[in-house]
């Protein structure tokens, strides 16, 4: 007999001091980029920008990456989104797994398996259940000072981009924007 399909629910939230997250039920044999697409459009992203999975442990250090697309130049590739069903990564023993989407904001969130459910009739999935809070217009500053003992400085001070590159100035810039 073939395994039924069980539904995966999870609470995806924002690493943000307030409360924001959405709770999102989903087939346990969706790939992760199924789910990545299901997080951003939850959110209100356009789903345009890089992103990667990293599993974690019970104290949300970050482990494994599982990214939207390989973009390293090694001899040793990571597994990437389409080709990693959710199953392979999160289960009974393995809850959580921390998502950053646009690495230039680092929108960060902390996504954890709260309980696997058999499907309901009629019910389509992915299937977005609850939403709480909104998504501020900025991703909140990401903390990585780790157990250093000086202040946080701002390290986005202007100062340190005083470059002479227009972003909007796409003629100019050395790269083709449709390489894809």
């Amino acid at each position: 007999k073939i395994q039924d399909i069980m539904i995966y629910r999870f609470r995806v939230i924002l690493d943000t001091e307030e409360d924001i997250f959405r709770d999102i039920e989903i087939e346990q044999n969706a790939s992760l980029e199924d789910f990545h697409n299901c997080i951003t459009q939850s959110f209100g992203f356009d789903g345009t920008e890089m992103a990667s999975f990293f599993i974690s442990d019970d104290q949300w250090h970050q482990g494994e990456e599982i990214a939207l697309f390989d973009m390293e130049t090694s001899e040793d590739p990571i597994r990437v989104m389409s080709e990693t069903v959710l199953e392979e990564v999160v289960h009974q023993e393995q809850t959580r797994l921390i998502y950053v989407y646009d690495f230039l904001s680092l929108w960060t969130f902390f996504v954890e398996l709260g309980d696997i459910v058999e499907p309901e009739d009629g019910m389509s999935y992915p299937n977005l259940m609850y939403t709480h809070g909104q998504i501020p217009a900025e991703a909140p500053p990401a903390d990585f000072s780790g157990d250093e003992d000086q202040e946080s400085e701002d390290i986005y001070d202007q100062e340190d981009f005083d470059d002479d590159y227009d972003v909007d100035d796409y003629d100019n810039l050395d790269f083709d924007e449709n390489w894809n």
